[in-house]
């Protein structure tokens, strides 16, 4: 059965719940590369919020399907809420990978794009609060643009580093694959923010 009136607050709460887990994501992914204690335990976590973020995703496509007028195209509320559960998923590959290569201690670049990763996703969760209004959201979306660029930065430094201190060639695969994740979390960041952009724009 469609529901014929628009729930605004459905689709948007689900937004924000999604921004909000993926928040969760990069601080549990930060403190495991700050403690790096129990990475095991650190990567469980990451795991039931990765499947936390499937579940509200799961909700929002069941509820597009379900609801024949929506606040903004159903193509956008797709993209959106794609985006976001993108972000989820690169965090949680990090951790995935942290214990899959056995690797003993994360390097200082490592914990700088944990640090990246955290920002961009606090400013992530500022902008989707903001909706359904989005006339006021560039700024969230120029600083996170602003973070993947050092965040692009931070990678280059960390591949530098990799062929100049005499690592293994196997740690080398390894590091090469966690920075390109790690990297790849704050351009999933940066697709959201586009998106956020776009639906911005065919609404104004």
């Amino acid at each position: 059965m469609f529901n014929f009136v628009p729930h605004k607050e459905k689709f948007f709460d689900l937004f924000k719940e999604s921004a909000q887990n993926a928040l969760a994501g990069a601080k549990a992914l930060k403190e495991m590369f700050d403690r790096y204690d129990h990475p095991q335990e650190s990567w469980k976590k990451l795991k039931d919020l990765e499947h936390e973020g499937d579940r509200i995703t799961h909700r929002t496509i069941r509820s597009l399907n379900q609801t024949f007028l929506t606040p903004i195209d159903a193509e956008d509320i797709h993209a959106l809420t794609t985006a976001l559960d993108n972000v989820m998923d690169a965090i949680e590959a990090a951790g995935a990978r942290m214990v899959l290569f056995r690797i003993e201690s994360p390097t200082a670049e490592a914990k700088e794009l944990c640090e990246i990763i955290v920002t961009s996703t606090e400013q992530l969760l500022k902008a989707v609060s903001h909706m359904p209004r989005l006339d006021d959201i560039d700024e969230y979306c120029i600083e996170i643009n602003r973070l993947e660029n050092a965040a692009d930065d931070i990678y280059r430094k960390a591949i530098g580093r990799l062929f100049e201190d005499g690592t293994s060639p196997m740690d080398v695969i390894k590091w090469l694959d966690i920075y390109e994740i790690l990297e790849s979390a704050t351009d999933r960041c940066e697709d959201v923010a586009n998106t956020l952009e776009t639906i911005g724009l065919k609404n104004s």
